[in-house]
């Protein structure tokens, strides 16, 4: 199988992308290597001007999964692209899309998603390596960020320090979410299943209790049910054999 779809604002690319396959191990800047592959590439936009551009190629998958993503299933490249512009549709913050492509002869063997790389500079995974006092001003306006994506339907399944991009740019705190392919969208967020989403996050138990006050109050949702559920499941989660970064207080 092999497809290949490109945003309308990219379609100048079009030409270039029908070969990615052939030049991606070759070429750009490799910045994140393990199960997928992430590289960096310096192109130009529609109107000639730089473009900075971040290409993931997937983790090739097992043959059972290469039948499912060929016949029943889309395949995350086609899942992260589709669901970014459902985001940005819906004012939440992700890279923009440019295209993803397919290949393989009958089943699919590779895929890929092309993005415009982001221009905020940080990971919320900084935070979990050594406690800065930038940690708690992203607290209330994350929350903010947060409550809007799930009152948008919007449950991102793996919303963990390593998927949330921020800066403060302008004045403000902005985020983006990354790692697209694992998510719940057009579909109430309950009270629950909000605060469950949190449970990933690394941080010491005040950073929850403020953030889950704030997710409240811009859901228009009880604050101590929020702070008691976030807390519950967060202990549960780095409970199971996990180490959080921090201790708790």
């Amino acid at each position: 199988m092999a497809r290949l779809i490109v945003h309308p604002d990219y379609t100048h690319l079009t030409e270039q992308l029908r070969d990615l396959p052939h030049w991606f191990d070759s070429e750009g800047e490799v910045i994140y290597d393990a199960r997928n592959q992430l590289r960096r590439f310096q192109w130009q936009d529609a109107q000639g001007q730089p473009m900075p551009v971040i290409i993931k190629r997937f983790h090739q998958p097992a043959w059972f999964n290469q039948i499912a993503y060929s016949f029943f299933r889309p395949p995350k490249a086609c899942r992260s692209y589709d669901n970014a512009l459902y985001m940005l549709e819906h004012g939440v913050g992700t890279p923009a899309p440019i295209a993803y492509l397919l290949s393989g002869q009958h089943l699919l063997k590779e895929s890929y998603l092309v993005t415009r790389e982001s221009q905020l500079k940080h990971l919320h995974r900084e935070f979990t390596l050594a406690y800065t006092p930038a940690l708690d001003q992203t607290i209330r306006p994350l929350a903010r960020f947060t409550a809007h994506m799930h009152n948008e339907g919007i449950l991102h399944l793996d919303f963990s320090p390593g998927n949330i991009l921020w800066d403060y740019q302008d004045g403000e705190y902005r985020f983006e979410l990354i790692d697209l392919n694992r998510m719940r969208i057009g579909r109430e967020v309950t009270l629950k299943e909000g605060c469950y989403s949190l449970r990933r996050l690394c941080a010491r138990t005040s950073f929850f209790s403020e953030f889950a006050r704030e997710y409240a109050s811009a859901r228009g949702l009880d604050p101590e049910a929020c702070v008691h559920y976030t807390l519950l499941y967060r202990d549960r989660f780095w409970n199971h054999g996990r180490k959080a970064h921090y201790q708790y207080d």
